[in-house]
């Protein structure tokens, strides 16, 4: 077990922070908006939640995009040197299946819609270049893929949710604090001296 205060806890940077956040809370609404929204029969009601969906999906895709340049150019905080080095690799690896499916999901999106003949016009103002000609055929298979990379992704945040709760609340190590800002690891248990 880590014997490293809470207090020393290398943190990741405040953009760092305010953005996994950020993307954690639109993905946390999309996908269940997601769900909802495709089992709902064509209706005025319909539409517009597919266009606040497709809206924060662009918005998702951009803020990753910001995310990843900024890790590029910001170093991550090292983990706890207690942790083995196969839980490291794991963890380098699902950070970025998850970088790659943030990705991926609006990127199909963006394509599923092109291929339905419907462009995405963010926020009501800008309307995006189609990134496939209308192809109804495509747009089913688009529509199978984007499903199952939203999925795949649900299950990867569910491990990688419970590995930081694992990792703040049994090896009490300190992990979780490194992504929360410093006012909050107070209410939370700190790490074992």
């Amino acid at each position: 077990m880590s014997s490293t205060p809470a207090a020393e806890v290398a943190r990741y940077t405040l953009p760092a922070q305010l953005l996994h956040w950020l993307i954690a809370l639109l993905i946390f609404g999309l996908f269940p908006l997601g769900l909802y929204m495709h089992g709902l029969p064509l209706s005025v009601r319909k539409i517009e939640l597919y266009s606040w969906h497709k809206w924060f999906g662009i918005t998702v895709l951009l803020l990753v995009v910001l995310r990843i340049g900024w890790r590029l150019t910001h170093r991550p905080p090292p983990l706890p040197g207690d942790i083995p080095p196969w839980q490291q690799a794991t963890a380098t690896l699902m950070h970025e299946l998850l970088y790659l499916l943030m990705l991926c999901i609006p990127l199909s999106g963006w394509a599923l819609s092109s291929a339905a003949g419907v462009p995405v016009v963010w926020w009501g103002v800008w309307k995006l270049p189609n990134l496939l000609p209308a192809n109804p055929a495509m747009a089913h298979l688009l529509e199978l893929v984007h499903a199952t990379l939203n999925y795949t992704l649900a299950a990867l945040v569910a491990v990688h949710m419970a590995a930081a709760l694992k990792h703040q609340f049994i090896d009490h190590d300190g992990v979780l604090l490194r992504m929360l800002p410093r006012l909050l690891p107070r209410s939370l248990p700190r790490p074992r001296h």
